[in-house]
């Protein structure tokens, strides 16, 4: 389970790419990647508090981008950094659904170095695909 940064990819917005040999493990590299984006050192992030997050769709990728969104919607609207810790994805009559527990803390601008503030997650180019050994998430996020 891996992310990198696409520096070339967008001037205003940052680019990622994650990876993971399944489902679960994508979509968990891709939440680190979101909170990674807003603060450099993710092991500093405590379990202190859990948020269940579930999603419901027709299309894999929207059950992704929707897990991303709830995470920096939790930053603004509670200013908590959630990582993805526990994570469900299964598909029932032509439905993905996702549960995901997200544990973490409160903001500590101290503790926390942040880096950028992350507003949504863009459509622009936004896919998930089965590749060799795995999944891949490309995610544009606009800062």
């Amino acid at each position: 389970m891996t992310h990198r940064f696409i520096e070339e990819e967008a001037t205003a917005d940052i680019a990622f790419e994650a990876t993971g040999k399944d489902l679960r493990e994508v979509f968990r590299s891709a939440g680190d990647a979101v909170m990674n984006v807003m603060i450099d050192n993710l092991d500093a992030i405590r379990p202190r508090e859990s948020r269940v997050i579930e999603a419901d769709s027709e299309a894999l990728d929207l059950l992704l981008l929707d897990m991303l969104q709830s995470l920096i919607y939790y930053k603004d609207a509670e200013q908590l950094l959630l990582r993805v810790r526990q994570i469900e994805i299964d598909k029932l009559n032509g439905i993905w659904h996702l549960r995901a527990l997200g544990e973490g803390e409160r903001l500590d601008r101290e503790r926390h170095h942040q880096r950028a503030d992350v507003k949504a997650v863009t459509l622009h180019d936004f896919r998930l695909e089965q590749v060799d050994g795995g999944w891949l998430a490309h995610v544009i996020l606009d800062i």
